[in-house]
């Protein structure tokens, strides 16, 4: 890890890492791709790993520096936790990745303490990120910022330093190196691999390669990636131009483009050529520093400055998944709502023909065409009417609602004349049994008070909110119908002085069967009304709601477009 001369002694880069893939639960391993399930992927591993390691110490060997590029350890984290977990998965790719790295350390020519040495050093760092990982980020599959973050602090961070320190006091005790610079090259360098290469491995899933199938999605991909390889090049070659800041808009384009896959991908070609560049001596860092400290100015930029596009990607990921999520969850709404709008239509058809024939009996019972009746019989085939007449406004309440959520309902929207109208409702009202002691009155401010709406529908909402201002807020004693002009609107109000309403019990108003728990009182009703007012409101482009105190009674209104 330490600059050395070849010669005198082998040279053992360090490397950013590949992230650590969260130990993947049976779930995560079902989605993972079948690569990564192969029973022959921890030797085809070992085998990367031993030649990601042959050809880092070279580099590192041919430029006379510490290797600053490390991306052995994180392609071993990510194939062991992608690939399985137990004790005898876990204990048979440790010792594959053991003998994988001991081996390219004996092929680079390391003499054997520091090839032991080394080969510790790498496996307590990749072992402690898989542990850490498992625990912490146990489904770090950058699909959520957190996940990223989790996976980004386990692995990139935290894992790291031990070997770090461990190979720092080492090659002191050994070489007699000075343990400052060794530490924080393989930090440094550890920390990019982990998070760069190890992101890559983690993004790269069935459902993000899907995205590129498309051929123009590939053709995209493409060209963004030859601009950004010629933006590296121009920037970490000997041309050495101070173009640095030109490279965070266009990963940010290629983040939004792309999402995860493209820009984990992205930022391991800026880390390869700018810390690759910068051990070379190109770049910009190369005309001020040295050439380990141009490297690790690099690994700085790619860490600080760049790296943060991950999580704007991972961001976007994650507003696509919840986007779509929402969209399923309002598409089997708007199915659940369908089906019970069928439900609704079956019932109320299948209630109104027996109910029919129980209201005929009923009336021939009670006007004595079946025999004579007693005053006991005539009271029982009053109540058995009255009881079927109530199934059958339920019955005719129901298809209703249904209809309207269905959408079967046709309004024929024309000008209606809204002083007529309440006029109409009131008579309809005082007949009503209920409305026995309560003076019902309309007023009507201007003339010109002519809504666009269907008469007929129009009618029913005012005579169904009139109906409850007459059972619910009767106790005042007085129920207004209240009709005036307001802009390009015509507002009709039916306000009582009853009990009124909290905020609680106004915000479940219109929900269709809530009766705001008036269920067991002895005031007759469905809780339909309401629901299928708002709904008829709406068809005809108007809105309605309510104002109310409690202890000050209740106004419910509706706007109409006025004619």
């Amino acid at each position: 890890m330490l600059t050395s001369d070849p010669q005198a002694r082998p040279v053992r880069p360090t490397a950013p890492m590949q992230p650590a893939r969260a130990a993947a639960p049976a779930g995560a391993r079902n989605s993972a791709s079948a690569l990564f399930a192969q029973p022959l992927a921890p030797i085809l591993t070992a085998v990367g790993v031993a030649g990601l390691i042959v050809v880092s110490i070279l580099f590192a060997r041919s430029a006379g520096l510490v290797s600053a590029l490390w991306g052995a350890g994180g392609l071993a984290v990510a194939v062991w936790l992608r690939s399985g977990r137990g004790v005898a998965y876990d204990l048979c790719f440790g010792g594959l990745m053991t003998a994988g790295v001991l081996a390219a350390e004996f092929l680079v020519g390391n003499p054997p303490a520091l090839s032991l040495m080394f080969t510790a050093a790498n496996m307590i760092e990749i072992v402690a990120a898989v542990v850490l990982v498992r625990r912490f980020a146990p489904d770090a599959n950058l699909s959520t910022v957190e996940g990223a973050a989790r996976f980004l602090l386990s692995a990139g961070v935290v894992a790291p330093l031990p070997a770090a320190a461990f190979a720092a006091l080492m090659l002191q005790v050994m070489t007699g190196a000075d343990p400052a610079p060794a530490f924080q090259t393989w930090w440094f360098g550890h920390a990019l691999g982990m998070a760069v290469v190890g992101g890559f491995g983690l993004a790269l899933t069935p459902r993000r390669l899907a995205m590129f199938a498309r051929p123009w999605r590939m053709v995209e991909a493409a060209g963004l990636f030859a601009v950004l390889g010629a933006l590296c090049v121009l920037t970490f070659s000997t041309l050495n131009l101070p173009i640095t800041f030109t490279l965070l808009p266009f990963l940010l384009l290629i983040a939004a483009r792309l999402r995860v896959l493209g820009a984990t991908a992205a930022l391991m070609v800026v880390a390869i050529t700018a810390v690759g560049g910068s051990m070379m001596g190109n770049g910009p860092y190369a005309l001020r520093f040295e050439p380990a400290q141009a490297a690790m100015m690099a690994q700085l930029l790619v860490l600080f400055g760049y790296l943060p596009i991950m999580l704007v990607a991972v961001l976007l990921d994650e507003r696509d998944a919840l986007a779509e999520r929402a969209r399923a969850g309002q598409r089997r709404a708007e199915l659940a709502s369908e089906a019970k709008s069928r439900l609704l239509a079956n019932v109320a058809h299948e209630i109104k023909s027996p109910v029919g024939g129980i209201i005929g009996i009923g009336q021939l019972w009670t006007s004595g065409q079946l025999g004579p009746v007693s005053p006991t019989q005539a009271e029982m085939a009053e109540m058995l009417v009255k009881t079927a007449r109530q199934v059958e406004s339920l019955s005719h309440d129901l298809l209703d609602v249904a209809r309207a959520e269905s959408g079967a309902v046709r309004v024929e929207l024309r000008p209606t004349d809204v002083r007529g109208l309440l006029e109409d409702v009131r008579r309809a009202l005082v007949l009503r049994p209920e409305a026995a002691g309560v003076e019902i009155e309309i007023e009507a401010e201007g003339e010109s008070l002519v809504a666009l709406a269907d008469s007929q529908r129009l009618n029913q909402i005012v005579a169904n909110l009139g109906s409850n201002a007459v059972k619910y807020g009767g106790t005042g004693g007085k129920v207004r119908l209240h009709a005036r002009r307001a802009g390009g609107v015509v507002r009709i109000e039916v306000i009582d002085q009853g009990p009124g309403l909290s905020p609680e019990k106004q915000a479940q108003l219109f929900e269709p069967f809530n009766r705001l728990g008036l269920e067991r009182s002895s005031v007759e009703g469905h809780g339909i009304g309401l629901a299928l007012a708002k709904r008829l409101t709406e068809l005809q482009g108007g809105t309605i709601g309510v104002r109310s105190t409690v202890g000050e009674g209740s106004a419910f209104w509706v706007e109409m477009p006025a004619a």
